[in-house]
């Protein structure tokens, strides 16, 4: 090693806070997660159902040793008879700086929280819920892949990761309104529904915010969008900066209690609704006075009232179902719903719905550019899937399943076009 890098190597020890992560994993270590550290019983039947294990077959890719962090300062320090076992050292070893930053890739770069290792699980242990408390305990040490955290921080102090602050979205709105000829409010005094956006929508997919408009408007929905409320993805859930993920939160309830709002609509993106559906009320300390739902959910629900009509269409089309909207969220056969309303020949991949394999780069993997070789490379589990199905079109209804697979198909050479369902169903209204 050079000298170079290991001056390198040494100035990261020297800031990390080992303390600060052994403290802040003692005390995310409830009854509940401690019931989930004693259960697991090393089967390793989690690794079949790892995307990053499936393809690189590396056991250090194993769902339950993303465990080990938390059960080791658990096992040392909070577990039954702890205090004794330490005396007679028989207890894991304290972690280290060392240790901690060789985690790092293994609980940030390598791990979606898609949960498919826990529906394998004979414990019923929830990986991905470890993950994210583990995520917590790394930001406390100071360590996590830079980007990421800077996606956070981009989130609290501009508005948005991608630095949309409420200006640019006003200035990108307008633009798309009067490119398209079509009404998207903004900052109106009240609203029945208050429409949530994601930067990658809105920076990199800007048709999906006109496809939005179009069926909602066509529906006769009674909405706005919020300049003081407005992102829906939660970097702070995904860093571990669990300040950032109260900030986020904060601002999208208030934004829909200001506008009087009924329901809060989750644009496409996935993790964003499981952080304001099912984690909201407890990140905010208080019940929402709203409903919370996912667009697809929004949708179908429109459908089935018949507000929108559509036409049919006979393109062989496959649906990739977002983790955290089927699997973790609950909302899987929405999307189902709404592909059944027009479309002719819906083909499944195998397997699908809550079964279905991750795109690879959620859990703010996408966001990490240390990750991106071994994403790409999950990848190529979706080509397969696709292919068996001989479908002409994938559409998914996540921006940044989306973008993931976008990337990936680029760097992989691969011709299929990912789409989005809300721009697809778009194109079906009959006028």
């Amino acid at each position: 090693m050079s000298d170079a890098v290991t001056d390198t190597a040494n100035a990261e020890k020297r800031q990390v806070n080992t303390q600060g992560a052994i403290d802040k994993f003692l005390a995310l270590t409830g009854s509940h997660v401690a019931s989930y550290l004693d259960a697991c019983i090393h089967c390793g039947q989690c690794s079949q159902a790892c995307h990053f294990h499936e393809v690189t077959r590396d056991p250090k890719y194993t769902p339950a040793l993303k465990l080990q962090p938390i059960t080791r300062v658990y096992k040392r320090h909070k577990a039954p008879l702890s205090g004794i076992k330490r005396m007679l050292g028989l207890v894991p070893p304290e972690l280290t700086a060392d240790y901690l930053i060789e985690q790092q890739e293994i609980l940030f770069d390598s791990c979606t929280m898609c949960g498919r290792c826990t529906e394998v699980c004979p414990m019923g242990i929830d990986i991905a819920s470890i993950v994210a408390l583990s995520r917590q305990a790394m930001v406390a040490a100071g360590l996590g892949p830079a980007d990421l955290m800077q996606a956070a921080d981009n989130a609290r102090d501009k508005g948005s990761p991608l630095g949309m602050t409420s200006e640019v979205l006003a200035d990108r709105i307008e633009w798309l309104a009067d490119d398209n000829e079509i009404d998207i409010p903004l900052d109106r005094d009240k609203a029945e529904v208050l429409i949530t956006v994601s930067s990658i929508e809105m920076m990199k997919y800007p048709d999906s915010i006109v496809a939005m408009a179009r069926l909602l408007n066509h529906a006769g929905v009674d909405w706005t969008i919020s300049s003081k409320g407005y992102e829906a993805t939660n970097f702070g859930v995904l860093s571990g900066k669990s300040d950032v993920a109260k900030v986020m939160v904060e601002r999208l309830a208030e934004a829909a209690e200001a506008v009087g709002a009924k329901t809060l609509v989750i644009p496409e993106c996935g993790h964003a609704y499981g952080a304001m559906r099912w984690s909201g009320a407890n990140i905010l300390g208080r019940p929402l006075p709203f409903e919370v739902t996912h667009i697809t959910e929004f949708l179908a629900d429109l459908i089935r009232a018949g507000k929108l009509k559509l036409k049919k269409s006979d393109v062989a089309m496959t649906y990739h179902d977002p983790c955290q909207v089927s699997r973790r969220g609950g909302a899987t056969q929405a999307a189902r719903d709404i592909i059944g309303a027009f479309a002719t020949d819906f083909r499944e991949m195998s397997p699908t719905g809550n079964h279905n394999w991750c795109c690879g780069g959620g859990g703010g993997v996408q966001a990490m550019a240390s990750a991106s070789e071994l994403r790409h490379e999950v990848f190529r589990i979706k080509m397969d899937q696709v292919a068996a199905t001989g479908a002409d079109g994938l559409v998914s209804a996540c921006a940044n399943c989306r973008l993931t697979m976008d990337e990936s198909r680029q760097a992989l050479g691969w011709e299929h076009e990912v789409q989005s369902l809300v721009e697809v169903l778009a194109d079906q209204i009959d006028e």
